[in-house]
Parts: structure tokens; C-alpha cells; sequence
């Protein structure tokens, strides 16, 4: 058996039928986590398929890279694998998903990069507009206040997070909205949801043709605000939070008939104000453990051979 092709096939097959199944899927909208979960393990899925994919094209073009797979398996283990009929395909598959994975990690550093100069250029920012009082140290502070017209409030990751909010949205919004607000992004900080969307930015970006990743960015903006709703909601309330999600965005044009800016905001106060009911915990513990599952498929046909030749 080809195990490398059949690797590449079950990845390739992964990316372009999960976008269709999963924007067909009601479920996600009313459990934000879990799908956040199921799309972490597709995509591990699918990049671990094209890895042990290029391991074995490789260890079945070169002797070297052959003797430090296969190093302390038994020759039965090895002849299993039919490495010798691949043909001189695999050094090609070898290399080109090699190269993959080389600016996979390009488009991932370059995101981190990209992402750290953005927060220091806004931190500059905030210093310009908030200069730090006698005595006040750079990034001391958790919370802090501008002067704005323009109702806002955000969270500024990094190794001395601050949650930022304008005068504008302290006087707009009052007393458990307020708090649904600073709830809603500290939700987003203890997720560490800045690191989703550095990666899934990092794979669209790298690989802009490959359905699961555009769709995996674009589910984590949805579903990363969803879920951090969902945290601000439990602990003020469904209304509460619509009521603070209007007033952030109210002057904005996001409401009107022709949405200019962000159009998941009106959605997003919907499903505050008509929640649909949620899963059961039974199945939200069957999507999560056949989510889990789904990185160790590659590993089972990877492994099967070998196994085999064992037993």
C-alpha cells in the first residue's frame, strides 16, 4: 500500500469537503467553543496528513532519510511499507511538500512579526494619547482610558495586556453593559484568541487556494466574538450584552439596510436576543471527542502497516 498517497489524498480530501460540511452545520453557531475545537482539529488533521505524507515520500527517495525513520524498526516493519514501489514520484512529492511546509512556517513567522509591530505601533499610540503619570510604568496598568468621541472598547495582547476603552463608550455605556464589555474582551484574552487568528491568517495568507484555510480564517473571526458573547452573556445576561453590542456600534452604519462596515454585529445581536437552544451536553461531548479523534486518522494509516507486520 502507498501509504504517502494515500496520506495526500486523505489531506487534500479533508480541505475541500470540511469548508462545505461545516457552512452547512447549524450546531456551530450555538456552540462557538466546540466548533472552534472541531476547526483546530481539522486543520491539525490536514497538516499532519501532508507531514508523515513527506516523511515517507522522502524515506522512500533517499537512503538517508529512510535510515533515521525507520532506524530502530525491524525489517519487517520497513519491507511493510513497500518503500522501493513508490517510483521517482516521491522525491518530487517529498520536495514539494517540503517546500510547503518551509513557507507554511515563513507565512506563520511573518504573521507573528507582522503582529508584534502592530501592538507596539498601537502601544506607541496609546503612550502618545495616555502619557504615563510620575511614577507610572510603561504597561503597569490593566485598564486604560482615551479621550474619544467614537465609542470603543478593545484588548491589547501582550506580555502586559491592557484592556483600552474610550470616554465616549464610559458615557454611552452604563453599570452590567459596561461590564458585559470588559467581560467580552477579557474572554478573547484568557482564550488567547489573538493566537487563532495569527495562525489562521498565517495559512490563508500561505495558501490562499486552499478552501480549509480561507474558511478556517474566516470562521475564527466569527467564532472567536461569538464565543467571547457567549462569556460576557453568562455572567450579565443575553439583553445586557445586545443591549452594550448596540451601543459600541450603533454609529457606525452597521444597522442600517446597507451595512458598511462590520455586518457579523447585527447577526451577533440577533442570536443574543433569540438564542436557539443549546446542544446537550452529551453531544457537545460526542463533537468534541470525534473532533479530537480526527488528527490521530492520518496517524492510524500511517501506522497500520507497520502494526500489521508486527502483529
Amino acid at each position: 500500500m502507498l501509504v504517502s498517497l494515500v496520506l495526500l489524498l486523505l489531506g487534500a480530501l479533508a480541505a475541500l469537503v470540511t469548508p462545505s460540511l461545516m457552512a452547512r452545520a447549524q450546531w456551530p453557531e450555538r456552540e462557538p467553543v466546540v466548533a472552534l475545537w472541531v476547526w483546530q482539529c481539522v486543520v491539525a488533521g490536514v497538516l499532519l496528513s501532508f507531514g508523515l505524507s513527506m516523511m515517507f515520500s522522502a524515506s522512500a527517495a533517499w537512503q538517508a532519510v529512510r535510515g533515521h525513520v525507520f532506524a530502530p524498526a525491524p525489517h519487517a516493519v520497513v519491507e511493510a511499507y513497500a518503500l522501493a514501489a513508490y517510483g521517482p514520484w516521491s522525491a518530487v512529492i517529498a520536495v514539494l511538500l517540503a517546500l510547503g511546509g518551509a513557507w507554511t512556517l515563513a507565512m506563520l513567522v511573518r504573521e507573528i512579526l507582522r503582529a508584534r509591530s502592530r501592538r507596539a505601533r498601537r502601544r506607541t499610540e496609546l503612550l502618545i494619547r495616555s502619557p504615563l503619570m510620575p511614577g507610572e510604568e510603561p504597561g503597569g496598568g490593566r485598564l486604560v482610558v482615551l479621550e474619544g468621541e467614537r465609542p470603543d472598547a478593545w484588548w491589547l495582547p501582550g506580555t502586559a495586556p491592557q484592556l483600552v476603552i474610550t470616554t465616549a463608550a464610559l458615557g454611552r455605556l452604563k453599570g452590567r453593559q459596561l461590564d458585559s464589555v470588559l467581560a467580552h474582551e477579557q474572554g478573547h484574552a484568557r482564550a488567547r484568541h489573538d493566537w487563532l487568528l495569527h495562525c489562521s491568517g498565517a495559512l490563508a495568507a500561505g495558501f490562499p487556494q486552499i478552501p480549509v484555510f480561507a474558511a478556517f480564517r474566516g470562521e475564527m473571526h466569527r467564532l472567536v466574538e461569538l464565543a467571547a458573547d457567549d462569556v460576557a452573556s453568562r455572567r450579565f445576561g443575553r439583553l445586557t450584552t445586545a443591549l452594550a453590542l448596540v451601543g459600541l456600534n450603533e454609529d457606525r452604519g452597521v444597522f442600517g439596510p446597507c451595512p458598511s462596515t462590520d455586518a457579523q454585529v447585527p447577526l451577533r445581536v440577533n442570536r443574543l436576543l433569540a438564542p436557539t437552544e443549546r446542544l446537550t451536553a452529551g453531544r457537545k461531548l460526542r463533537l468534541t471527542a470525534a473532533a479530537t479523534l480526527l488528527p490521530a486518522v492520518p496517524l492510524l494509516v500511517a501506522f497500520v502497516p507497520g502494526l500489521s507486520a508486527l502483529g
